[in-house]
C-alpha cells in the first residue's frame, strides 16, 4: 500500500497522506484514478471475496479527491462492519463516513471557508457532494478556472448548454 499512497499523493492534501495511507493499508483496497465521468466522482466495488476497488475521477482539486476517497472507503467499512444488506447511503454508511472524515476536518487539511461548509455538510452527509449546493460552490473554488457559470448567475432568457450539448433557456 506504500506504493499506492505515493501514486496518490499528488491528488491529496499533504496533511492527509499519513491517515489515508493507514486507511488503505487497514482496509486493503485498490484505488484507481480514472478519467472524469459526468455522473459520479467515484465508486466502490467488492470485486470478489475480500478484493476491494475504488475508482475516483482524476482532478486537480485535492479537497474533492480526499472527500470522495473517504466517501468510497466508508462504503467498504460500512459493508464490512454492518453487512452487505445495508443501504449504500443509509445510516450505517453515514456513521462510518462521519467517523472516517472527522480526523481530516481541521484547518491543517482544509482552508477555513471550506472547513466551515464541510462541518455543516457532515451533520447529515448526502449520497453525493453535488447534492449539497453550498459545498459544491466552495469546492469549485479550488478547481481550475473555467468560463462555466452557475445557472443562478444567468439573466432570464439566457440560452445555455450542458455537457451533452443540450440547450436550455433560463426562466425564473
Amino acid at each position: 500500500m506504500e506504493a499506492q499512497i505515493t501514486a496518490l499523493q499528488d491528488y491529496l492534501p499533504k496533511e492527509a497522506h499519513l491517515l489515508i495511507s493507514e486507511y488503505l493499508s487497514r482496509w486493503k483496497v485498490n484505488v484507481i484514478v480514472s478519467r472524469k465521468r459526468v455522473t459520479k466522482h467515484g465508486d466502490y466495488r467488492m470485486l470478489s471475496h475480500d478484493v476491494h476497488q475504488i475508482t475516483i475521477n482524476e482532478t486537480t482539486n485535492v479537497f474533492r479527491f480526499l472527500i470522495t476517497l473517504v466517501h468510497e472507503i466508508s462504503h467498504l467499512v460500512a459493508f464490512k462492519t454492518y453487512g452487505n444488506r445495508i443501504k449504500p447511503h443509509g445510516k450505517h454508511w453515514k456513521l462510518c463516513y462521519r467517523e472516517m472524515m472527522l480526523p481530516f476536518l481541521n484547518d491543517s487539511v482544509f482552508p477555513s471557508p471550506l472547513l466551515e461548509t464541510l462541518a455543516l455538510h457532515f451533520k447529515n452527509p448526502k449520497a453525493s457532494t453535488d447534492s449539497d449546493f453550498k459545498l459544491v460552490v466552495e469546492l469549485n473554488k479550488f478547481d481550475p478556472e473555467t468560463e462555466d457559470t452557475y445557472i443562478f448567475e444567468l439573466k432570464e432568457g439566457s440560452v445555455f448548454k450542458i455537457h451533452n450539448d443540450r440547450k436550455f433557456v433560463t426562466w425564473f
